[in-house]
């Protein structure tokens, strides 16, 4: 049901009401940001009492359990405590009249998320030199953040996952094979486990001229290996054509240096190196299970099949990246 109508947003007027502090809330526009597999995403331009605020709203589609709001909810709120850049969470739930699906409501938070724009735009130059410090700022804030302020938070062994994503496509990858066997082959000492975003990277960055204002997209946040976090940044297939390996952006020594100099543990680049093969593991897996949702039926898109074609990609960079 679309937020214009009347029904839709009387269920919300309440929810609105009180996150604000106001006693008349009126809806101005409603414009769709995502209507992804999993998600809508919506930004509402309002009026409480006078005042104009724009807001962003998410729900889940009601025909599907992945990425628990409450859990995100809960992480923003946490992650915002322990000084990471987000967006303010206003309120959350399981669901509202007229609007079906648990809600996420937060702060409109200004800037650019395509990189292709953050690469080229030379309004954000100066963003674009401090991006890998930054980043390195942000994620040892991250990695900060106290595993019983989000509990419960899963915890699951990378590899595994990522061995049971090939599992469920079906077909036998080499590549991959290989790749996953030097990872358990050389597995590097653990590092207590921190609260990991999952998804940190070039495109889940809001980014104004002044820098990183904001970390998007908590979805597949998990207990882990902080390392796992650095090297899914500087994965190839997140450079967008960039030639650093930073979000294309940066260097691997300013974002280390920054990321031990804000209470991250020191990271070499040849230690990162496991973490970033790894990331080219997990990408490439990822692509297959995309294009075995489309190709199985069980959500048929271009975009999904599009994205599975890419798994040979990552096929030649694991090959590539293996010592």
């Amino acid at each position: 049901m679309g937020l214009t109508a009347t029904e839709a947003f009387d269920g919300l007027r309440a929810v609105l009401a009180d996150a604000l502090g106001a006693g008349r809330v009126e809806l101005v526009a409603t414009h769709p940001l995502s209507a992804g597999a999993s998600r809508l995403t919506s930004t509402l331009d309002v009026q409480a009492d006078g005042v104009a605020h724009r807001l962003v709203l998410q729900r889940s589609r009601a025909d599907t359990s992945r990425g628990d709001m409450a859990a995100e909810a809960r992480l923003l709120r946490a992650a915002g405590d322990a000084g990471v850049p987000v967006p303010k969470v206003l309120a959350n739930g399981p669901g509202l009249p007229g609007l079906p699906g648990a809600y996420l409501l937060t702060s409109y938070v200004d800037g650019e998320t395509i990189p292709r724009r953050i690469l080229r735009d030379p309004a954000l130059g100066v963003a674009r030199e401090r991006f890998a410090a930054d980043c390195g700022r942000i994620l040892a804030a991250i990695h900060s953040i106290g595993i019983d302020a989000v509990a419960p938070l899963a915890a699951p062994d990378p590899l595994d996952v990522v061995e049971q994503m090939l599992d469920r496509v079906g077909s036998p990858r080499p590549a991959f094979e290989l790749g996953l066997r030097w990872l358990r082959a050389n597995r590097p000492q653990g590092q207590a486990t921190a609260v990991v975003h999952g998804d940190f990277r070039n495109g889940n960055l809001i980014v104004g001229p002044d820098g990183v204002r904001a970390v998007l997209d908590w979805e597949l946040a998990h207990g882990g290996d902080p390392r796992e976090d650095l090297g899914w940044l500087c994965a190839r297939v997140w450079r967008f054509g960039g030639p650093l390996p930073v979000g294309g952006l940066g260097t691997l020594p300013e974002l280390l240096d920054s990321y031990a100099r804000h209470g991250g543990v020191r990271v070499g680049e040849e230690e990162l190196l496991w973490w970033q093969v790894q990331a080219a593991l997990r990408w490439g897996a990822i692509c297959l299970e995309q294009a075995r949702v489309h190709l199985s039926g069980e959500f048929r898109s271009v975009e999904l099949a599009t994205i599975g074609r890419r798994a040979a990609e990552m096929e030649f960079e694991v090959l590539r990246m293996l010592p």
